[in-house]
């Protein structure tokens, strides 16, 4: 079997398990998107996937995903792309011109580089703010008691569009009271996009609440 009929394969089981995860939750069809978590794989597996029906991926490195998606929009112009990992603020011009979405959007400094990367380009990509859920000194993301503030003032000081937050959990213990959490403020906010789950906890973060859940490993399998 050829690596894009194994691509294929994986994401219909991918989708087999959150259609049956949302439908365990009582929530409607179709309420949760999965993001591809396409990094450190080569376009041709981008391709794969887009051949077998997803839309939207993920990256963690603006200057990776430079390399694979410019050139594959004009063929796929469903094809969106989010930027996931932790974003440098001298590259939040590149990612502004890039990307439908980031969502590590997580410190005061970044926001206002992203501002003005919006107003040079024209261009205003949906923003997530990343969470540091479990207060983990080596992972990014706002504190959650520094959230409210942080999120008015990428709202009313720098006009950013903020569509939702996003979190990775503690990788020990049960990620769920994080799950309801970043769901409850999301609400609280009127967010309507909480980015949450991975390849080993997705089914979890959608009986909280996830909207769009990040699995790689699970379709491509393992880092190229």
């Amino acid at each position: 079997m050829s690596p894009s009929d194994d691509i294929a394969r994986n994401l219909a089981r991918i989708q087999d398990r959150i259609a049956e995860a949302v439908a365990r939750a009582n929530r409607p069809a179709g309420a949760v998107s999965l993001v591809a978590v396409s990094k450190t794989h080569p376009a041709a597996a981008v391709e794969a996937a887009l051949a077998a029906g997803q839309r939207v991926f993920g990256e963690n490195r603006v200057q990776e995903a430079q390399t694979k998606f410019p050139g594959l929009r004009p063929a796929w112009p469903g094809l969106r792309l989010h930027v996931i990992g932790a974003l440098q603020t001298n590259k939040a011009r590149d990612a502004v011109r890039l990307a439908d979405m980031i969502e590590s959007l997580d410190r005061p400094r970044l926001a206002a580089a992203l501002a003005e990367a919006m107003a040079k380009e024209g261009r205003r990509p949906d923003c997530l703010i990343q969470v540091n859920v479990g207060e983990e000194p080596q992972k990014a993301g706002i504190p959650p008691g520094e959230c409210d503030e942080f999120l008015r003032a990428c709202r009313e000081e720098h006009g950013l569009p903020i569509c939702g937050l996003m979190c990775i959990p503690p990788a020990e213990g049960d990620p769920r009271p994080h799950f309801e959490w970043l769901a409850e403020r999301a609400t609280r906010h009127g967010l309507p996009v909480v980015s949450m789950g991975m390849s080993a906890d997705f089914e979890q973060a959608i009986a909280c609440g996830a909207t769009h859940v990040r699995v790689g490993s699970a379709i491509f399998g393992a880092r190229g």
